[in-house]
């Protein structure tokens, strides 16, 4: 497959249409720190939209999501994994521009935000990845050695709906958005997070459930990198979604339910395959 540099996006183009941001926010048990998080986004001058999406979360993230104006929360049956709450939150929304981070941020301002979102709004890049910068040691030095896959990054529709494979991704959905993006040169620019940081897994689970949860993740980056094939384009484009105004925990437009519904067999069908083998 010829690889080809992704032209400019139409709204950076003159007589383009006004463009449009959603912040997707994916969420599991986050009800401590998902507050302050929505909070900074709100504020932020370059979000148009906000939406939380509940991963099957066993805590109060729901509500506390609700605690603040404005914002729309999406609650999936049970844990679909990031990818599956992404690609959700993508599906949720018609904005031109996803603006994807974790709930679980501390220290970040609304003009982290707009500067996350500012790269590709302007035209430069269809993605800006951030990088923390300045938070903690740990998580500098993490995202030093490993800055493919920061959970925070802005992207045009248009690139997010051709990656394949999103909804059953886990924890390595930004290594496989990463190397989609590379692989097709996708124009992308790195967007220095000064001060902000987040919670490491050991101090989120307990060490031994922390260690367990940080071997999965790094197992599923290492399949992803290593796979020899090329990475396909999803031909067909993601449906964008009517919805009610209004809308809360447990109420979704019947199109969604459909597409969850779908998403839920496809996965149960995997396991059932997996332990017949």
């Amino acid at each position: 497959m010829a690889r080809a540099t992704a032209a400019a996006p139409p709204w950076a183009r003159p007589g383009g249409t006004p463009v449009r941001v959603a912040a997707v926010l994916p969420a599991y048990n986050e009800e401590a720190r998902v507050k302050d998080v929505l909070v900074a986004v709100c504020r932020a001058r370059s979000v148009d939209e906000v939406v939380v999406v509940n991963d099957g979360s066993t805590d109060a993230t729901a509500a506390r999501a609700l605690e603040v104006p404005g914002v729309y929360l999406v609650s999936l049956p049970r844990n679909m994994g990031k990818g599956g709450a992404m690609a959700a939150g993508a599906r949720f929304t018609d904005a031109d521009i996803l603006l994807f981070l974790d709930a679980d941020l501390i220290g970040l301002q609304p003009e982290h935000v707009d500067a996350l979102v500012e790269p590709v709004r302007a035209g430069r890049a269809l993605m800006a990845v951030g990088r923390f910068s300045g938070g903690r040691k740990l998580t500098d030095l993490s995202q030093r050695l490993a800055p493919s896959i920061s959970g925070q990054r802005a992207i045009a529709r248009e690139v997010f709906e051709q990656i394949p494979g999103i909804a059953t991704v886990r924890y390595g959905v930004e290594m496989q958005i990463t190397r989609f993006c590379r692989y097709y040169r996708i124009p992308t620019e790195t967007v220095r997070l000064a001060g902000v940081t987040h919670p490491m897994k050991e101090e989120k689970l307990g060490v031994l459930r922390g260690w367990a949860s940080r071997g999965r993740m790094y197992g599923q980056i290492l399949r992803i990198m290593l796979d020899p094939r090329a990475p396909r384009r999803t031909v067909e484009r993601t449906l964008r979604l009517l919805r009610p105004p209004e809308y809360g925990p447990g109420v979704s437009p019947l199109g969604f339910q459909r597409w969850l519904g779908r998403l839920n067999r496809k996965r149960t069908a995997g396991r059932s395959t997996r332990t017949r083998r």
